[in-house]
């Protein structure tokens, strides 16, 4: 980050405090795989804020300004955005601290129950928030985030072809994804955008929200980087889930558990392939590093779910016996 772009950040900052540059301190509190960067300004009294550049030629931050808003005024648990500046790409927003949600998971008893809290926010989510306003997760986008994988795991990093399975699981994921309610899915609902503030949890990270399944954002939840959960457990949270949904409303009475356990499945191998491209888009292209160690965990995600859908065998088989072994070798070539 430039100087003049630091001093003009802080200077806006102090501005929207009414107070002087020398008057508040600056930190560096966190970045993500955008461009966006984070930081604490701390207040003469103590108090603190975030500040959040995201430079306006890499990241639009019209999106993230509008959800929050829109969100907040629903009682959700977001952070209050004070002040935006769009053209320069500056906000000023509620400082949540310091504790992401896998912070916590300490335990089997202490994870457990975090994850069966973050339900409880997904739930109010999709109850308080019209989906209306939000772009469509439609057949094209399911497509586009699917294809990352060929394209980025398999093509750029492996140099590995699709198998002819691809085509019919690429399908049927998307039919998958398209038989489900519509509401509004935050899209990267993992633990390290649940921040945990006054024993609440609040969502972070949510300018990619989109009007689509009902079950993405268990799905980040459940298959995201920090837990491996068994077919059992999986299939309780879930459970849970759809009874809840069904209470509700947000689930028709005709869809039954086993059907929607099954469409779970298949949102998580969509997720799994769609994270096992990024991860490698994000270091072959945007020069990230550390997500490539992360491969074989949502490797397990994928081949989890994969077993439960019986019509990809073909598929299943590819992965375990030709993508599994080509993955591990090119790890270890790297770390020779």
């Amino acid at each position: 980050m430039s100087s003049y772009r630091i001093n003009a950040l802080t200077t806006w900052a102090a501005q929207q405090n009414g107070l002087s540059k020398a008057d508040i301190t600056l930190s560096s509190a966190v970045g993500d795989a955008s461009f966006r960067r984070y930081f604490r300004l701390t207040l003469p009294g103590g108090s603190t804020q975030v500040v959040m550049d995201a430079p306006p030629e890499q990241e639009d931050s019209h999106p993230f300004v509008a959800i929050a808003q829109r969100w907040h005024s629903a009682g959700l648990a977001v952070p209050k955005v004070h002040a935006a500046n769009l053209a320069d790409g500056f906000l000023l927003l509620d400082d949540l601290g310091n504790t992401p949600l896998q912070n916590l998971f300490t335990d089997d008893a202490t994870t457990q129950a975090y994850h069966a809290q973050a339900l409880t926010l997904i739930a109010e989510l999709q109850n308080r928030a019209s989906p209306e306003s939000l772009p469509a997760y439609d057949r094209a986008l399911l497509g586009r985030e699917l294809d990352l994988f060929p394209e980025w795991c398999l093509g750029a990093w492996l140099k590995l072809s699709p198998p002819e399975s691809w085509q019919p699981l690429r399908e049927q994921l998307i039919q998958q994804a398209l038989a489900q309610p519509v509401v509004s899915v935050h899209r990267d609902f993992d633990a390290m955008n649940l921040m945990v503030h006054d024993q609440r949890l609040f969502m972070i990270d949510f300018q990619d929200a989109v009007a689509g399944p009902l079950s993405y954002d268990l799905i980040s939840l459940l298959r995201g980087r920090y837990c491996r959960f068994s077919d059992e457990e999986f299939s309780d949270f879930v459970n849970a889930f759809y009874q809840q949904a069904r209470r509700d409303g947000r689930l028709p009475g005709r869809v039954d558990f086993a059907t929607f356990l099954i469409q779970c499945h298949a949102m998580a191998a969509q997720r799994s392939l769609k994270v096992l491209g990024i991860f490698c888009r994000l270091t072959l292209r945007d020069q990230k590093s550390g997500y490539l160690e992360r491969l074989p965990h949502f490797l397990d995600h994928l081949e989890d779910s994969l077993s439960f859908l019986t019509e990809q065998a073909d598929f299943a088989e590819w992965v375990t016996l030709t993508f599994r072994p080509a993955l591990m070798k090119r790890l270890a070539e790297m770390t020779q």
